[in-house]
């Protein structure tokens, strides 16, 4: 069984953010629990190449940032190397797209097969340029706008990373840009862009989608923020007690951002026992502390249009529905195929290979669940970080052991995930 309560790192999507938008002010910008991953590393890595000096206190966990102001981006002298971050790769290509710069990007094995055509498509409308022979992968060379002309483009793809990117390129453009959604996604940006001072409007047009607004070159205000857990690093514990017998769990200061914590609506609709506690907010953010208790899980079904906001619990979810009894579908699922790893296949291949019913049918995962997972397997996780978390929580309540190949993934987005999996109670042993 699990016990104790936990503290999950700062979100990863709100520390790539707060960075960025700190080092679009003059002026000094503090950072609280900052997650200090590997993917948040290469963000700042990029940005301090940009000209930011970004100090990173640790014993004290604060993060101090001085920007070089909207348009003061200066010209790397080098080639800007990523790593494993697909977010800092999106969010970076929108932040130069209207600067007049040119930057080389690169990153590890696995970035380097990640779609970015769906970023750069829309940002050369405004003028951006791809220089290097590589159009929709890295390693790439792009050089921004010299006289940018305002976005107005309706996302094709439901993405919060390519939202992103085109409102971070809008700040530095004359006049006022519109981008459009039709499926909702994580809405982070639009809340730090009113936090730090942006002029930014959202509305709902019409037709029902939602329309954002920027008017650019207008100075942010540095500011102070503590950041919030991040919930798709609490969701690995959260199933984690769920599925193992007699646990009981506390989880801190987690995030409950409507369009990030969709998958604990799913998980309690299959029985799960979650309690929201100490609710409050910071930063524009609504948070809670949550306890979780073992649960009998059934099957759930999802629908399409929360697919975007939990691409990146469908792994975790895959998890609780093997242990769940009957049949789950996770509909509309295929931009699981783009992540670090394709992982719809992912899902398939290591449930099936612990003994659960897992198949394809189109768009859709289906999980047949018994109520328990035989596993007696290892597991591949193609050097994905998600896939090596949940693979260990799987073989937390598997009949037989699961051996998960490389676990090393994990520190790009959850350093000291071995170190609570291990002091509430997990077990583990390996090289």
């Amino acid at each position: 069984s699990l016990h104790g309560r936990v503290t999950v790192p700062g979100d990863k999507s709100i520390s790539h953010r707060a960075l960025i938008l700190g080092s679009l002010c003059i002026g000094e910008t503090k950072i609280h629990n900052l997650l200090l991953s590997e993917d948040v590393l290469s963000t700042i890595n990029a940005l301090e190449q940009f000209g930011a000096s970004i100090n990173i206190e640790e014993e004290i966990n604060t993060t101090i940032v001085h920007g070089f102001g909207i348009g003061g981006l200066l010209q790397s002298e080098r080639k800007i190397h990523l790593g494993n971050s697909g977010t800092s790769a999106r969010l970076l290509i929108g932040l130069i797209s209207s600067c007049n710069v040119c930057v080389a990007f690169e990153g590890d094995e696995s970035l380097s097969t990640r779609p970015m055509g769906r970023v750069l498509d829309p940002l050369k409308e405004i003028g951006l340029e791809v220089v290097s022979k590589n159009t929709d992968n890295l390693p790439l060379e792009i050089r921004g706008a010299t006289l940018p002309v305002p976005i107005n483009h309706k996302l094709r793809v439901p993405s919060a990373q390519i939202k992103s990117a085109l409102m971070l390129s809008a700040l530095n453009i004359r006049g006022t840009s519109t981008i459009i959604e039709s499926s909702k996604t994580r809405d982070h940006t639009e809340k730090l862009f009113e936090y730090f001072g942006a002029d930014i409007e959202t509305r709902m047009n019409i037709e029902g989608d939602k329309e954002i607004r920027v008017n650019g070159q207008r100075k942010l205000s540095p500011r102070e923020l503590d950041i919030p857990g991040d919930p798709s690093s609490a969701a690995f514990f959260i199933v984690a007690a769920l599925i193992t017998k007699g646990s009981n769990l506390r989880i801190n200061n987690i995030m409950i951002n409507p369009t990030r914590s969709k998958f604990i609506d799913y998980l309690i609709s299959m029985g799960a026992k979650i309690n929201f506690i100490n609710e409050y907010s910071k930063c524009g953010e609504d948070i809670s502390d949550i306890e979780v208790c073992t649960s009998s899980l059934k099957g759930i079904k999802t629908e399409v249009k929360d697919a975007p906001s939990m691409i990146d619990e469908f792994l975790i979810l895959s998890v609780a529905a093997a242990y769940a009894k009957g049949e789950s579908r996770f509909c509309g699922v295929a931009e699981l195929k783009v992540k670090e790893s394709n992982r719809f296949d992912v899902i398939i291949n290591m449930l099936n290979a612990s003994g659960v019913n897992c198949k394809a049918d189109g768009d859709d995962l289906i999980i047949i669940g018994s109520g328990e997972v035989r596993g007696g397997t290892t597991i591949k996780t193609d050097y994905d970080h998600r896939v090596a978390m949940s693979a260990l929580i799987l073989g937390l309540g598997a009949k037989n052991k699961i051996c998960v190949d490389d676990i090393s993934p994990i520190a790009t987005s959850f350093p000291n995930f071995m170190e609570i999996y291990e002091k509430i109670g997990g077990k583990f042993y390996g090289g």
